[in-house]
């Protein structure tokens, strides 16, 4: 279809870029009026900005939609003479050279699995500048940990060359679709694309070296919890929890504890797994557009 008839029906195009950001050639995916208010869509293990493939034309009649491939994931090309140390920190400090190099002075953050601590240090960071958080499988809760860390936990406890290769099943093509599949009331629903663009990206030679790297930097997350509560109950940022309440990772105690350092917060659950968007994208696209509408939404409070 030609880039006039897509205007014409009023469908938003989804536009790909690269910015350099922090020694990292950046790149991401865009959509939505340059003027109007941000969603930063920030994605988690072991996806891409292409997870957001569909949520994004369902928001960007009203808001400029910006998703960036985190390093370590997508298309995100980190030169090897940048010495680059993969942690969440380093991912947060990437995510910030990002923002700046866009200039997005206020935004509302999407945040999913990794996405989740990797946003929340930001929004620690700079919190004048997050007017509101969508959490969809975005956990801060030791609570919301389900017993299928149990490996993980290991790992973190005895970082050993044995444990590291226990845990890299993982990134196996079948494990990598049982992420997309598990919980969902009919995994025929389940398109291919996403978990076998997935697969792809994390079968590049040495990129297992990075997860694994990733995979032991997530016990300071788990640390930093207090910190992500301390941040909720003083800034008190508009919160939309929503979540699959099927996911095998993070549990629905997860979605609902965030009332407790925000009691403003909104929790919503669907009937799906961890990869909620691949079976309730129209859902949780009018439930963001409704919250990011209302009074205690993100833009409302523009002018505070």
């Amino acid at each position: 279809m030609s880039p006039q008839t897509t205007l014409e029906t009023g469908i938003p195009q989804i536009s790909v870029h690269r910015v350099e950001a922090d020694g990292v050639s950046v790149f991401y995916r865009a959509a939505g009026p340059v003027g109007a208010p941000v969603v930063l869509l920030l994605h988690g293990f072991p996806t891409s900005s292409f997870q957001f493939r569909t949520l994004m034309p369902l928001l960007a009649s009203r808001y400029r939609v910006i998703a960036p491939d985190l390093p370590g994931f997508g298309f995100t090309e980190v030169p090897a003479e940048r010495g680059y140390k993969y942690s969440f920190d380093a991912l947060a400090g990437t995510l910030a050279a990002f923002t700046e190099a866009l200039r997005l002075e206020r935004f509302a953050l999407y945040v999913f699995d990794y996405g989740a601590p990797t946003g929340f240090r930001l929004a620690m960071a700079q919190p004048e500048r997050i007017a509101a958080i969508i959490s969809q499988n975005g956990n801060a809760y030791e609570e919301g940990l389900s017993g299928a860390w149990a490996p993980l936990r290991h790992y973190w406890q005895a970082p050993t060359a044995e444990n590291r290769q226990a845990v890299r099943a993982v990134f196996s093509p079948e494990g990598i679709r049982m992420q997309y599949t598990f919980g969902v009331p009919d995994p025929e629903v389940i398109a291919p694309e996403g978990y076998t663009l997935d697969a792809a990206m994390v079968g590049r030679p040495g990129n297992d070296e990075i997860q694994l790297d990733l995979f032991l930097d997530y016990a300071s997350n788990v640390k930093l919890y207090p910190a992500f509560h301390e941040y909720f109950r003083r800034w008190q940022p508009p919160l939309l929890a929503v979540w699959g309440r099927n996911d095998p990772f993070f549990v629905p105690a997860g979605a609902e504890a965030y009332r407790r350092d925000n009691p403003n917060a909104v929790v919503q659950f669907v009937d799906t797994g961890h990869f909620a968007l691949e079976t309730h994208v129209v859902e949780i696209a009018a439930a963001m557009n409704e919250f990011l509408a209302a009074p205690l939404g993100g833009w409302g409070r523009e002018a505070d």
